[in-house]
């Protein structure tokens, strides 16, 4: 079995631990994932993963709980032990092909869920924690870096139990930086925060791993939250990774129907494909790639949905509207070509509040409608 020189300096002399992940060759990954499988019993939790994460680049895993995506992570961390597959971090295997590499011979920073200080120790010396074979003045300008990096510099004196919950937080992740990792690993990294504090965590834990040039692989079941944190995103379902791909694309381009309502509400039409397109309501929408005659589910998000107090077919009724701060939801009532009556949601950027039955013209983005077979993935 392989193991690294516990000896080994983790980064060289001549930079600075971002310095050395920012000129890492962006062609090549600095963690490689390939063919990961694993059993719990007779469980298959991953199945034929395989992920590759750039230096200075943050990919999320979304998915329920469950999908595996946890597990991958232990998997790249070294904390479960490998059953089928490779881990490969700066083109060097650490799992797999008969190799085991230690944890803490990977060259790699955690941030767990419940942050895992030492409560006994104070915050310099829980960010001091992981780094060896320094000496005294390298070991503090590299415990004062990392904690200026999360906006906590002055800060090394106080015990964890004197932070808050974000702070305890921040301080999990200089100690994750503060060796100059080339991976960093985080597991639902902010989900014990109230919303008011996450979004500000999540920004300078943003800022922070991107001035760090570390690849960065990190778990969340929150799609918003991927989207903020993510350059791509690989979305999971029982085990196995769906589809891959900025938020961007994710958002716009779904794989199937599963993808497309993880990233938000989407309102739902029954429809047959005829002459290449279905009809809704709305006019007729593509569905490219599928036969004619097969039955279809069309998906419509609902800032697609334009309303307008100018004259207009078709027509919709409005039955609430309320205001969510940043946009307006309004539920209204449209008739379909049989004469049933449709209940659909429209998000309005801003205050757009319409009169419960006022009637409002409707129309629809068709780049943010999407057609997928019945059958599709669910």
């Amino acid at each position: 079995m392989e193991r690294a020189d516990p000896g080994a300096p983790t980064v060289s002399e001549e930079q600075s631990p971002a310095q050395s992940n920012r000129a890492k060759q962006a062609d090549a990954p600095v963690l490689d994932l390939a063919g990961l499988t694993h059993y719990f019993g007779d469980v298959r939790a991953v199945d034929s993963v395989s992920l590759q994460v750039f230096g200075g680049e943050v990919l999320c895993l979304l998915g329920p709980s469950g999908c595996g995506k946890t597990t991958i992570l232990r998997l790249a961390a070294g904390l479960e032990v490998l059953q089928a597959g490779r881990v490969s971090i700066d083109g060097r295997t650490v799992a797999g092909e008969g190799v085991a590499v230690p944890p803490e011979e990977r060259g790699i920073g955690l941030v767990f869920q419940d942050y895992a200080l030492f409560p006994h120790l104070t915050v310099g010396e829980n960010v001091a924690f992981g780094l060896r074979g320094l000496g005294a003045s390298e070991r503090a300008d590299r415990i004062d870096e990392a904690l200026a990096a999360v906006g906590l510099g002055g800060f090394e004196s106080r015990y964890p139990h004197m932070l808050s919950g974000g702070q305890q937080q921040r301080v999990a992740l200089a100690r994750a930086l503060a060796a100059g990792p080339s991976v960093v690993l985080l597991d639902e990294p902010f989900s014990g925060l109230d919303v008011r504090l996450r979004d500000k965590v999540r920004d300078q834990t943003l800022h922070a791993l991107k001035e760090s040039g570390a690849a960065t692989l990190m778990v969340t079941h929150d799609a918003e939250e991927a989207m903020f944190m993510g350059d791509r995103i690989a979305v999971m379902r029982d085990g196995r990774i769906l589809q891959t791909g900025t938020p961007d694309e994710l958002y716009c381009r779904p794989a199937n129907i599963f993808v497309a309502e993880l990233f938000g509400e989407v309102n739902r039409l029954d429809a047959v494909v005829s002459d290449g397109q279905v009809e809704t309501p709305f006019g007729p929408v593509a569905a490219s790639g599928l036969d004619d005659g097969v039955a279809v589910e069309v998906l419509i998000r609902p800032e697609a949905l334009r309303l307008s107090r100018a004259p207009g077919t078709p027509v919709a009724r409005i039955i609430a509207s309320r205001m969510l701060g940043r946009t307006s939801l309004v539920h209204m009532s449209i008739s379909d070509d049989a004469g049933r009556d449709l209940h659909l949601h429209a998000r309005v950027p801003g205050r757009f509040l319409p009169e419960e039955g006022e009637k409002l013209s409707i129309a629809l983005d068709s780049s943010q409608a999407f057609v997928f077979p019945q059958k599709s993935i669910k």
